[in-house]
């Protein structure tokens, strides 16, 4: 028997990840003969959480064939899914962003709720379904909910989140914030990363209205050090805008200390970013968004409504 492939966004973060190996693990203990899959490469913070809890990586796919079962964790836009996905048959979707883009040729189970975390939702069907979470799955749980939420500090957490957090690091064994701070700085260590990694690793497509939009977004612990490659980052950008036809490609590069965001716009809808956030950019496109944090609930919001304008 085919098993149901389940996956989440392109450049994959922990929550994709997680919740894929997750929900893959519930749907088997359910009945379902389920295959957890990535579609790009697992991130520092990510592989820390898989190593700690000693947990393999699922298996990476670039397209799903034609007519395949399919489960979308974390996402449903299909600009941000796998290739022809269009022509695979999507039998459900867990999720916690907004639902664009979306449509199937059949019915389906489609679970979107508004939590800061994929897993969160996920952990609450755990005990819908009867089923006990494993240590391991509980660390990986735990470990998504910690990085969407910034260890529980970004305005997309609530208190649903929260209360799964501490549930869940008690079955994995941890203490919450020692693991946590510990995964975060894993995942904000970026000196061994390209300006390439830096834009790609976790950059989602978004249209809003008749624009095409890209945001990218990497966490630090000192954003000034990115910032030294202004000009190879403006550069490889611009070129991206150019060659996927964007109206905005947006560098958003998160303080996890001080919890605010320093961006780079780039592209001729850089004056949106202007007017939705009140700041001006600077001579080199930057501006510091002050509280800003996640680019679900702060950033494509903001930007989605000023381009319908």
């Amino acid at each position: 028997m085919v098993k149901t492939l389940i996956f989440g966004h392109k450049n994959p973060d922990t929550d994709t990840i997680c919740s894929a190996l997750a929900y893959a693990d519930l749907k088997t203990k359910t009945g379902t003969e389920a295959e957890p899959a990535r579609l790009g490469n697992v991130s520092k913070e990510t592989q820390y959480a898989l190593d700690h809890f000693s947990v393999d990586s699922p298996k990476l796919i670039e397209k799903v064939e034609d007519g395949a079962d399919v489960i979308l964790v974390d996402h449903n836009e299909f600009q941000q899914s796998a290739e022809n996905i269009v022509n695979a048959r999507i039998i459900e979707v867990i999720d916690h962003h907004r639902i664009s883009n979306f449509e199937t040729r059949e019915p389906l189970y489609f679970r979107a709720e508004p939590v800061g975390c994929t897993a969160t939702i996920i952990n609450k069907m755990y005990k819908e379904k009867g089923i006990a979470v494993s240590k391991e799955i509980a660390g990986l749980l735990l470990s998504a909910i910690i990085s969407d939420s910034l260890l529980l500090k970004s305005p997309t957490c609530t208190d649903e989140d929260v209360d799964a957090a501490h549930e869940l690091a008690e079955i994995a064994e941890v203490n919450l914030e020692t693991y946590g701070l510990k995964l975060l700085q894993a995942g904000a260590d970026l000196s061994d990363k390209t300006v390439t990694d830096l834009i790609t690793m976790d950059a989602k497509e978004f249209s809003m209205g008749n624009a095409k939009v890209e945001i990218a977004q990497v966490n630090a612990v000192d954003t000034s050090e990115i910032y030294k490659q202004q000009n190879e980052l403006v550069n490889e950008i611009s070129e991206r805008v150019s060659a996927n036809g964007l109206d905005l490609f947006l560098f958003v590069a998160t303080d996890i200390l001080n919890n605010d965001s320093e961006v780079l716009a780039v592209g001729k809808g850089t004056g949106k970013v202007e007017s939705g956030f009140g700041v001006t950019l600077d001579s080199n496109n930057r501006a510091l968004l002050k509280g800003v944090v996640s680019r679900k609930k702060q950033i494509v919001t903001v930007l989605t409504d000023e381009f319908l304008k």
